[in-house]
Protein backbone atom coordinates (compact mmCIF):
# COMPACT_ATOMS: atom_id res chain seq x y z
CA UNK A 1 0.00 0.00 0.00
CA UNK A 2 1.54 3.30 -1.07
CA UNK A 3 1.47 6.47 1.02
CA UNK A 4 -1.02 8.19 -1.27
CA UNK A 5 -3.55 5.40 -0.85
CA UNK A 6 -2.91 5.24 2.91
CA UNK A 7 -3.51 8.98 3.31
CA UNK A 8 -6.68 8.74 1.23
CA UNK A 9 -8.02 5.80 3.24
CA UNK A 10 -7.38 7.64 6.51
CA UNK A 11 -9.26 10.68 5.19
CA UNK A 12 -12.52 8.88 4.32
CA UNK A 13 -14.96 6.98 6.49
CA UNK A 14 -15.62 3.25 6.43
CA UNK A 15 -18.99 3.54 4.60
CA UNK A 16 -17.19 5.35 1.78
CA UNK A 17 -14.62 2.56 1.52
CA UNK A 18 -17.40 -0.03 1.61
CA UNK A 19 -19.08 1.68 -1.36
CA UNK A 20 -15.75 2.14 -3.15
CA UNK A 21 -15.00 -1.59 -2.89
CA UNK A 22 -18.26 -2.30 -4.69
CA UNK A 23 -17.37 0.36 -7.27
CA UNK A 24 -14.02 -1.36 -7.85
CA UNK A 25 -15.68 -4.78 -8.04
CA UNK A 26 -18.39 -3.48 -10.37
CA UNK A 27 -21.22 -5.01 -8.35
CA UNK A 28 -23.03 -4.91 -5.05
CA UNK A 29 -22.71 -7.64 -2.47
CA UNK A 30 -19.40 -7.00 -0.67
CA UNK A 31 -20.00 -8.54 2.75
CA UNK A 32 -16.86 -8.74 4.93
CA UNK A 33 -17.79 -5.95 7.33
CA UNK A 34 -18.99 -5.76 10.92
CA UNK A 35 -22.64 -6.12 11.87
CA UNK A 36 -24.28 -4.25 14.72
CA UNK A 37 -23.35 -1.13 16.63
CA UNK A 38 -19.80 -0.66 17.88
CA UNK A 39 -18.39 2.03 20.18
CA UNK A 40 -15.53 4.36 19.23
CA UNK A 41 -13.25 5.71 21.95
CA UNK A 42 -12.74 8.86 19.84
CA UNK A 43 -15.57 9.29 17.31
CA UNK A 44 -13.81 12.27 15.73
CA UNK A 45 -10.51 10.47 15.12
CA UNK A 46 -9.33 9.70 11.60
CA UNK A 47 -10.07 6.24 10.30
CA UNK A 48 -7.85 3.40 11.48
CA UNK A 49 -6.10 1.76 8.53
CA UNK A 50 -3.58 -1.06 8.63
CA UNK A 51 -2.66 -4.70 8.46
CA UNK A 52 -4.32 -6.80 11.13
CA UNK A 53 -2.33 -8.28 14.01
CA UNK A 54 -4.82 -10.79 15.37
CA UNK A 55 -5.34 -12.51 18.71
CA UNK A 56 -8.03 -14.01 20.93
CA UNK A 57 -8.60 -13.32 24.62
CA UNK A 58 -11.04 -14.41 27.35
CA UNK A 59 -11.83 -13.02 30.81
CA UNK A 60 -14.96 -14.53 32.34
CA UNK A 61 -13.15 -17.42 33.99
CA UNK A 62 -9.59 -17.81 35.31
CA UNK A 63 -7.24 -19.57 32.89
CA UNK A 64 -6.88 -23.31 33.43
CA UNK A 65 -3.35 -23.59 32.02
CA UNK A 66 -0.22 -23.29 34.12
CA UNK A 67 0.79 -19.72 35.04
CA UNK A 68 4.10 -19.99 33.19
CA UNK A 69 2.24 -21.00 30.02
CA UNK A 70 -0.07 -17.99 30.34
CA UNK A 71 2.85 -15.64 30.98
CA UNK A 72 4.84 -16.98 28.03
CA UNK A 73 1.85 -16.62 25.70
CA UNK A 74 1.31 -13.07 26.93
CA UNK A 75 4.87 -12.15 25.95
CA UNK A 76 4.46 -13.94 22.61
CA UNK A 77 1.34 -11.82 22.09
CA UNK A 78 3.20 -8.56 22.68
CA UNK A 79 6.05 -9.74 20.43
CA UNK A 80 3.51 -10.45 17.70
CA UNK A 81 2.00 -6.99 18.08
CA UNK A 82 5.43 -5.33 17.99
CA UNK A 83 6.40 -7.10 14.77
CA UNK A 84 4.96 -7.28 11.27
CA UNK A 85 4.26 -4.79 8.48
CA UNK A 86 3.14 -1.26 9.21
CA UNK A 87 0.72 0.44 9.31
CA UNK A 88 -0.98 -2.11 11.53
CA UNK A 89 -3.81 -2.39 14.00
CA UNK A 90 -4.61 -4.87 16.74
CA UNK A 91 -7.69 -6.97 15.95
CA UNK A 92 -8.57 -8.92 19.07
CA UNK A 93 -11.54 -11.23 19.48
CA UNK A 94 -12.97 -11.69 22.96
CA UNK A 95 -14.14 -15.31 23.12
CA UNK A 96 -16.65 -14.40 25.86
CA UNK A 97 -18.77 -12.44 23.37
CA UNK A 98 -21.59 -11.49 23.78
CA UNK A 99 -21.00 -11.69 27.55
CA UNK A 100 -17.64 -9.88 27.59
CA UNK A 101 -16.53 -8.39 30.91
CA UNK A 102 -12.75 -8.04 30.58
CA UNK A 103 -11.68 -4.53 29.59
CA UNK A 104 -8.47 -5.47 27.81
CA UNK A 105 -8.18 -2.03 26.25
CA UNK A 106 -7.38 0.48 28.99
CA UNK A 107 -4.76 3.16 29.53
CA UNK A 108 -1.78 0.80 29.92
CA UNK A 109 -2.50 -1.60 27.06
CA UNK A 110 -3.40 1.11 24.56
CA UNK A 111 -0.26 3.07 25.45
CA UNK A 112 1.90 -0.04 24.99
CA UNK A 113 0.35 -0.83 21.62
CA UNK A 114 0.72 2.77 20.46
CA UNK A 115 4.36 2.59 21.52
CA UNK A 116 4.77 -0.46 19.29
CA UNK A 117 3.65 1.69 16.36
CA UNK A 118 0.15 0.31 15.92
CA UNK A 119 -2.54 2.67 14.61
CA UNK A 120 -5.40 1.54 16.86
CA UNK A 121 -7.41 -1.44 18.03
CA UNK A 122 -10.55 -3.24 16.90
CA UNK A 123 -12.34 -5.66 19.22
CA UNK A 124 -15.72 -7.19 19.98
CA UNK A 125 -14.71 -6.91 23.63
CA UNK A 126 -14.47 -4.21 26.27
CA UNK A 127 -12.56 -0.95 26.69
CA UNK A 128 -12.19 1.35 29.70
CA UNK A 129 -10.20 4.38 31.00
CA UNK A 130 -11.90 6.49 28.33
CA UNK A 131 -10.53 9.75 29.68
CA UNK A 132 -6.97 8.43 29.81
CA UNK A 133 -6.45 6.62 26.49
CA UNK A 134 -3.55 8.06 24.47
CA UNK A 135 -4.22 10.49 21.65
CA UNK A 136 -3.73 8.99 18.21
CA UNK A 137 -4.72 5.45 19.20
CA UNK A 138 -8.46 5.01 18.60
CA UNK A 139 -10.23 1.90 19.84
CA UNK A 140 -13.39 0.56 18.23
CA UNK A 141 -14.94 -1.88 20.69
CA UNK A 142 -18.06 -3.84 21.47
CA UNK A 143 -18.69 -2.28 24.87
CA UNK A 144 -17.38 -0.17 27.75
CA UNK A 145 -16.85 -1.58 31.25
CA UNK A 146 -14.88 -1.06 34.47
CA UNK A 147 -13.09 -4.38 35.11
CA UNK A 148 -10.39 -6.50 33.48
CA UNK A 149 -11.87 -9.71 34.90
CA UNK A 150 -9.56 -12.70 34.41
CA UNK A 151 -8.39 -11.46 31.01
CA UNK A 152 -5.72 -13.59 29.35
CA UNK A 153 -4.53 -14.37 25.83
CA UNK A 154 -5.81 -17.59 24.27
CA UNK A 155 -4.52 -17.47 20.68
CA UNK A 156 -2.12 -15.39 18.59
CA UNK A 157 -2.15 -14.80 14.86
CA UNK A 158 -5.21 -16.95 14.14
CA UNK A 159 -8.34 -15.87 12.23
CA UNK A 160 -10.78 -13.89 14.39
CA UNK A 161 -14.43 -12.90 14.20
CA UNK A 162 -15.43 -9.34 15.09
CA UNK A 163 -19.17 -8.69 14.93
CA UNK A 164 -19.55 -11.16 12.09
CA UNK A 165 -16.47 -9.98 10.18
CA UNK A 166 -13.75 -12.59 9.65
CA UNK A 167 -10.20 -11.22 9.81
CA UNK A 168 -7.00 -13.11 9.12
CA UNK A 169 -3.63 -11.98 10.39
CA UNK A 170 -2.22 -9.57 7.80
CA UNK A 171 -5.56 -8.56 6.26
CA UNK A 172 -5.92 -4.89 5.35
CA UNK A 173 -8.58 -3.42 7.66
CA UNK A 174 -10.39 -0.07 7.63
CA UNK A 175 -12.27 0.97 10.78
CA UNK A 176 -13.97 3.99 12.30
CA UNK A 177 -17.01 4.85 14.43
CA UNK A 178 -19.26 2.97 12.00
CA UNK A 179 -17.44 -0.35 12.42
CA UNK A 180 -14.90 -2.02 10.18
CA UNK A 181 -14.27 -3.91 6.97
CA UNK A 182 -11.57 -6.06 5.38
CA UNK A 183 -10.34 -4.70 2.05
CA UNK A 184 -10.23 -7.53 -0.54
CA UNK A 185 -6.78 -8.01 -2.03
CA UNK A 186 -8.14 -7.92 -5.57
CA UNK A 187 -9.30 -4.29 -5.28
CA UNK A 188 -6.30 -2.70 -3.55
CA UNK A 189 -4.77 -1.64 -6.87
CA UNK A 190 -8.04 -0.02 -8.00
CA UNK A 191 -9.18 1.38 -4.67
CA UNK A 192 -7.65 4.85 -4.96
CA UNK A 193 -9.36 5.44 -8.32
CA UNK A 194 -12.62 3.95 -7.03
CA UNK A 195 -12.73 6.22 -3.96
CA UNK A 196 -12.07 9.34 -6.02
CA UNK A 197 -14.66 8.32 -8.61
CA UNK A 198 -17.20 7.66 -5.86
CA UNK A 199 -16.62 11.04 -4.21
CA UNK A 200 -16.92 12.88 -7.52
CA UNK A 201 -20.07 10.97 -8.45
CA UNK A 202 -21.73 11.73 -5.12
CA UNK A 203 -21.20 15.45 -5.72
CA UNK A 204 -23.63 15.24 -8.64
CA UNK A 205 -26.50 14.70 -6.22
CA UNK A 206 -25.15 16.27 -3.02
CA UNK A 207 -24.26 19.70 -4.42
CA UNK A 208 -27.67 20.37 -5.99
CA UNK A 209 -29.44 19.02 -2.89
CA UNK A 210 -27.50 21.43 -0.69
CA UNK A 211 -28.02 24.40 -3.00
CA UNK A 212 -30.82 26.97 -3.28
CA UNK A 213 -34.00 26.32 -5.25
CA UNK A 214 -33.73 22.57 -4.98
CA UNK A 215 -37.00 20.94 -5.92
CA UNK A 216 -38.22 17.73 -7.52
CA UNK A 217 -37.31 18.82 -11.04
CA UNK A 218 -33.78 19.69 -9.91
CA UNK A 219 -33.61 16.39 -8.09
CA UNK A 220 -34.76 14.42 -11.16
CA UNK A 221 -32.07 16.05 -13.31
CA UNK A 222 -29.38 15.56 -10.68
CA UNK A 223 -30.39 11.94 -10.09
CA UNK A 224 -30.27 11.19 -13.81
CA UNK A 225 -26.74 12.57 -13.96
CA UNK A 226 -25.86 10.61 -10.82
CA UNK A 227 -27.19 7.34 -12.25
CA UNK A 228 -25.42 7.91 -15.56
CA UNK A 229 -22.10 8.50 -13.84
CA UNK A 230 -22.43 5.31 -11.79
CA UNK A 231 -22.87 3.05 -14.85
Amino acid sequence: MNQTLLDLLKSVDTPTVCNAIETAQGRRGFANFTRGTMIASDPGAPSIVGYARTAKIAALEPPTEAPDVIKARRMDYYRHMAEGPRPALAVVEDLDFPDCIGAYWGEINTTVHKGFGLSGALTNGVMRDLGDLPQGFPVVAGSVGPSHGFVHVREIGTPVSIFGMIVEDGDLVHADRHGALVVPLDVVGDLQHAIRKLLETEKLILEPARGPNFDFDAFAEAWANFEKART
